[in-house]
């Protein structure tokens, strides 16, 4: 369903682009070129927006881990553009035109490896964990990667999804797998453990259905850009939210030793940045990494795929 939405999105961009351009062809084409330029590399504006917002937004009292001093202007501007590039490999072609270009690993794997199961964030689909699904098969794993859909539903409407990629990962090995979450994919784990308390009574504990959550710029305390989405679960990761609030009082604390959760001061989208540690999980710093980047940052990657090695 993203994907298609993405498509039309850049149809109609495409069409608005040369439609510009055309107009001032003969009066102004400078102008002309310039609203082309625009219309297709404005976002990098956008993002510039959000590196400076993130760097003015104050840290949350009572945060997880101790705020970092700001970051200067020089890391800011090499995350920018690194996000930049991320952005168009992510947003450009995987999302929209390759989503499904790497399958679910599920025949010729090797079974003593732990099954992952990979969730995608806000306005993303599985197409985003592209390199991840490559590395994994490399090493031997079973992935099974869902789409998170409705794309603008509640967050708590993505637990059925989880649950069933949780099985089918059990499935291939016999084994609780591995969760790797970017983002609100974090929060739809959260959401999904959370559900456990529907379950019938003598069924096994969500928590024990999985071996390690692993979380890269989650928001679990929300994000002060959320301010700015009308979406239901844009609402929902806003700082402090009313839903945050109620997801971590009708979750046991005892189950954040099972996460290891990835944070970075110079995320443009999930500000300030010790909103995305979660108090007693494994909190690593991943300093200087943009949002999207820090899903594809080496040092994440190859720290969690040498950790997956051992499982």
């Amino acid at each position: 369903m993203l994907a298609r939405l993405q498509r039309r999105i850049y149809a109609a961009l495409l069409l608005a682009s040369l439609a510009w351009l055309a107009f001032w062809w003969r009066d102004a084409r400078w102008l002309g070129w310039l609203g082309f330029v625009w219309c297709w590399a404005g976002f990098a504006g956008v993002l510039a927006l959000e590196f400076v917002a993130a760097r003015a937004v104050a840290p949350l009292a009572g945060s997880a881990v101790p705020a970092p001093a700001p970051p200067g202007w020089g890391p800011l501007l090499r995350a920018w553009a690194q996000e930049v590039a991320h952005a168009v490999r992510v947003f450009g072609w995987r999302q929209p035109f390759a989503s499904a270009r790497e399958p679910d690993v599920i025949a010729a794997l090797d079974a003593q490896r732990v099954g992952v199961v990979l969730v995608h964030g806000y306005f993303c689909n599985r197409g985003f964990w592209a390199p991840w699904i490559a590395r994994l098969r490399a090493q031997g794993h079973g992935v099974i990667v869902p789409n998170l859909e409705p794309v603008f539903a509640s967050i708590d409407d993505y637990a059925p999804i989880i649950d069933e990629a949780v099985q089918r990962a059990t499935q291939l090995t016999g084994r609780a797998p591995v969760l790797v979450c970017h983002s609100m994919g974090g929060l739809a784990a959260r959401a999904w453990l959370r559900a456990g308390s529907n379950d019938a009574p003598g069924a096994v504990p969500r928590i024990e259905r999985v071996a390690h959550i692993v979380t890269l710029g989650s928001p679990h305390r929300g994000t002060w850009l959320a301010r700015l989405s009308s979406t239901p679960n844009g609402r929902q990761m806003q700082l402090d939210s009313a839903w945050l609030q109620a997801l971590a009082a009708q979750s046991d604390p005892s189950w954040h030793a099972r996460f290891t959760c990835w944070w970075s001061d110079c995320d443009n989208i999930v500000f300030p940045a010790p909103t995305a540690a979660l108090p007693g999980a494994d909190n690593r710093f991943c300093g200087g990494a943009a949002h999207v980047a820090l899903a594809f940052d080496a040092r994440v990657m190859d720290a969690t795929l040498d950790w997956l090695r051992t499982q």
